[in-house]
């Protein structure tokens, strides 16, 4: 370690000599070889044999008590092949022989534990050691035990150091290392770390400089080099907290012109941005830049890049203005670092003339650059921007990485634009590239987020034959895919395929698969999913309970999600306001309002704060109810206070309307929407069709078909269905009939409802014929007939005497395995189709 000038001597007097010299006349030296000769051979021979077996019956009385305390050190000598004995002979002769065991003793038993590295015996001998003997000259007698013991005398001294500062006497062990640095005997690390965070600890600045002296002038070079004094206080003042103490420290070491290397300065401005501690290294960088040393270019890149990952692009900006002013060119890193954080938080006009400035000043882009730059314009959506840039970079001569490639590839994907996404992979295999596993994740990601699940295993089938491991995130992509098109057995023969290829699940994997049971209605299935969690140790989340809330809600089972909503907060879940809507939700869709409101309060309880869309639900049930007030009272609320209303606000406020005849009071409310920032969308428009088709306005139901028409909005099937309906019933056959044609012309497939309503208008006109075309149409589009369906073309059937027909109908809608309802046996009892009847009993 360099030191400028040395002040050795006068740092010395700093330090208090704590250390009491003792006189040869109190205590016995450590004896020479010929001193353990002159022992008794029968005390040695039978004490050592004794204990070495222990077997205490082989001790001479007669002998023993001839043993005095001074002897006590030379037996242990004896003994020092084995630690064991010389600890229990240590112990016999103190509690069996009343000896009060002297100095030399006790460094005579802790020279035999360290010689075999019984470290943590040798401190219970040493606190010991400490309490009786505390102010003597520990040192000096374990030194004399040296030559005797053949112990290794950085490893004794050392442990003095650290076991005194263990037990809070530093001054000792600071005192103790100086005397090491004179006999040039090397301090461990470890006993050298342990007594600087103890000064440290106790913020002797004086102490630790005269110690990072001692180091420079007294000890081993190599030992220098290897410990990093500075960096270990400095780092030890920053940890604690204690920035003021670290700031004093630098300036001590500047004052007395130890030289601080800016490398290490560095170090720490780096680990403290690691950290996230960016104001104590702004805040040590400033005083660096102050009393020296100077900054580096390596200095500034460091606090910039920490500056910039936190997104403070002012401050980061200002130091590359002062780096400049002290005539520090900024070189390739600094601008990355620059541009890269000024393309992550949008501003590309900067980040472009920055660009520009970087190229004026000669600095030659490279592939990191790019690929900053790339990626700031895929993550905000401007891909043809992105893509602008990867040209230019190929037109620079600068080969992409596959980090490059990775981005793009993953924002196409995102985009749907899967053809470029797959030319960008041929490219990557073209020029040789591996595809990372992430290459590989956005693009089986892309294929499955558009419906090509096809693709997408069979990309993931090439991956795992070209060697690669796919990782979780693969597994997740290709099973959610599954899931989401409710191909839920394929999704767990997939999903046990890889487990025992050695896939360790997560809670991700299980909430895909929970989801697509879910959507199936499935709810006792994702139970088992739910359960079946447990054998691989995954507990379940948030996310995983609102999804299994929200099925049995929707199953009609709300009293079983409450039970599972009582289990999470019992697993110590908060549930967000999602899982209380959901809860909320399935109390009222079973007219349970009571409850639903219960819950909705105790959601506030617990400050949780309502979103509009639970305030959706509740205007939703207040309408179902038949409650108006409620319900306005509501509504009016959300409108002056919040949160703000959305159109799916409007749109169930509007639908309550209607459904309690109230279609004038639902106009109004469209016609504010009309002036306000939320427009009317095709759902609204199609509330309000079938609103006045219902009461048979279907000229106004026309004219709001025409304006939906005219501002855009697309026509549904629903839209069109309510619209047929509505003519079928004002027998305007002709309008109904274009309009279904307008519809298929449109590419908006029939559904059964659609279909429904055809055959029920055909059949009312006794063009039961069509009808029964109408309804293999379906059949051919696979749209399954349901009870509605079957049971109208039935009537149509048995009311144009085609009773044999009805029967067939009858009989397949039994095969389908559809019962008929209370309406449709009257209907049959009625056209005396008793044996029917039976069948159905039968049946049942």
């Amino acid at each position: 370690m360099a030191v400028v000038s040395s002040a050795s001597a006068s740092s010395r007097k700093v330090l208090p000599l704590l250390l009491k010299p003792i006189s040869n006349s109190h205590l016995f030296p450590f004896s020479s070889i010929n001193h353990y000769s002159t022992l008794p051979k029968p005390l040695v021979d039978q004490v050592t044999k004794a204990f070495h077996q222990e077997n205490l019956n082989l001790l001479d009385p007669k002998i023993v008590s001839k043993l005095q305390s001074h002897q006590v050190e030379p037996i242990l000598f004896h003994l020092r092949s084995k630690p064991s004995s010389a600890i229990r002979f240590f112990e016999w002769s103190e509690n069996f022989l009343g000896f009060n065991h002297t100095l030399e003793s006790y460094c005579g038993l802790v020279h035999v534990l360290l010689s075999k590295r019984l470290f943590d015996f040798a401190r219970r001998v040493f606190d010991s050691m400490a309490r009786k003997f505390g102010n003597l000259d520990v040192l000096s007698v374990l030194h004399k035990g040296f030559n005797s013991y053949g112990s290794n005398h950085s490893t004794v001294c050392s442990f003095l150091v650290e076991n005194y500062c263990r037990i809070g006497m530093v001054d000792r062990s600071v005192e103790v290392f100086f005397r090491m640095s004179e006999l040039s005997i090397p301090v461990s690390p470890y006993a050298l770390s342990a007594m600087l965070c103890s000064l440290v600890d106790s913020n002797r600045i004086d102490n630790i400089l005269d110690v990072y002296e001692e180091m420079g002038n007294g000890l081993r070079e190599e030992q220098c080099r290897d410990f990093n004094v500075y960096d270990f206080v400095i780092n030890g003042f920053f940890t604690k907290g204690e920035v003021e103490m670290a700031l004093n420290f630098h300036r001590a070491m500047i004052e007395r012109r130890f030289a601080v290397d800016i490398i290490a300065c560095n170090k720490i401005i780096k680990r403290l941005c690691k950290g996230n501690f960016i104001e104590v290294a702004s805040k040590y960088f400033s005083f660096i830049a102050n009393v020296g040393p100077k900054p580096s270019l390596v200095t500034f890149s460091t606090l910039i890049s920490g500056y910039c990952k936190e997104l403070r692009l002012e401050e980061a900006f200002d130091l590359y203005t002062l780096m400049r002013t002290m005539g520090i060119a900024p070189d390739l890193i600094i601008y990355s670092i620059l541009i890269d954080g000024l393309f992550r938080v949008g501003k590309f006009e900067e980040g472009n003339h920055l660009l520009s400035a970087a190229l004026d000043r000669g600095v030659k882009l490279d592939v990191v650059v790019f690929g900053s730059i790339v990626n700031g314009y895929v993550r905000v959506g401007d891909l043809e921007k992105g893509i602008e840039t990867y040209n230019g970079m190929l037109k620079e001569g600068i080969t992409p990485s596959i980090v490059t490639y990775g981005i793009l590839i993953n924002g196409l994907c995102q985009k749907g634009r899967l053809p470029e996404a797959c030319g960008i992979f041929g490219q990557i295999m073209k020029r040789g590239i591996e595809p990372s596993v992430c290459t590989y994740s956005s693009l089986i990601d892309g294929f499955c987020k558009w419906g090509n699940l096809k693709d997408g295993f069979d990309l993931y089938k090439d991956m795992v034959n070209k060697g690669h491991t796919p990782d979780v995130i693969v597994y997740c992509v290709l099973i959610t895919a599954l899931s989401k098109q409710g191909r839920m057995i394929d999704a767990l023969n997939f999903f046990n395929e890889v487990v025992k290829r050695g896939l360790r699940p997560n809670v991700f994997i299980f909430n895909s698969l929970i989801d697509g049971w879910c959507r199936l209605k499935r709810i006792k299935d994702a139970i088992k999913l739910y359960i079946h969690m447990g054998m691989y140790n995954i507990i379940p989340d948030i996310v995983a309970y609102t999804m299994l809330i929200k099925g049995l809600g929707e199953k009609g089972r709300p009293g079983e999600a409450l039970i599972l909503f009582f289990q999470m907060l019992k697993q110590g879940f908060s549930p967000d306001v999602v899982t209380y809507c959901a809860l909320v939700d399935g109390f009222c869709k079973q007219k349970n309002p009571t409850a639903g409101l219960r819950i909705f309060e105790l959601m506030l309880d617990n400050g949780v704060n309502p979103d509009i869309t639970i305030y959706n639900v509740l205007i939703n049930m207040f309408f179902k109810e038949g409650c108006l007030k409620n319900a306005s009272e509501l509504f009016r609320k959300v409108q002056e206070c919040g949160p703000e209303p959305d159109i799916v606000t409007y749109n169930t406020v509007i639908c309550g309307y209607c459904s309690l005849k109230m279609l004038d009071e639902g106009v109004q409310l469209y016609e504010e929407m009309k002036c306000g920032c939320i427009k009317p969308n095709a759902i609204t428009f199609t509330i309000l069709i079938d609103a006045f088709c219902k009461e048979g306005r279907m000229d106004d139901a026309s004219f709001f078909f025409s304006t939906m028409l005219e501002t855009g909005r697309e026509p549904n099937v629903v839209t069109y269905s309510c619209l047929i309906d509505g003519y079928f019933k004002t027998y305007n056959m002709k309008n109904a009939f274009e309009l279904h044609e307008e519809m298929l012309w449109n590419n908006i497939a029939p559904n059964i409802v659609s279909y429904s309503i055809l055959i029920d208008g055909l059949c009312k006109r006794g063009l039961v014929e069509e009808a029964s075309v109408a309804f293999h149409c379906a059949l051919d589009q696979n749209s399954l007939p349901d009870l509605v369906a079957y049971g109208i073309l039935i009537r149509g059937y048995c009311k144009v005497g085609r009773l044999a027909d009805a029967m067939m109908l009858y009989n397949r809608m039994l095969g389908d395995g559809i019962l008929p309802d209370s309406f449709l046996q009257t209907a049959l009892a009625e056209y005396c189709l008793q044996d029917a009847q039976e069948k159905t009993q039968v049946k049942k």
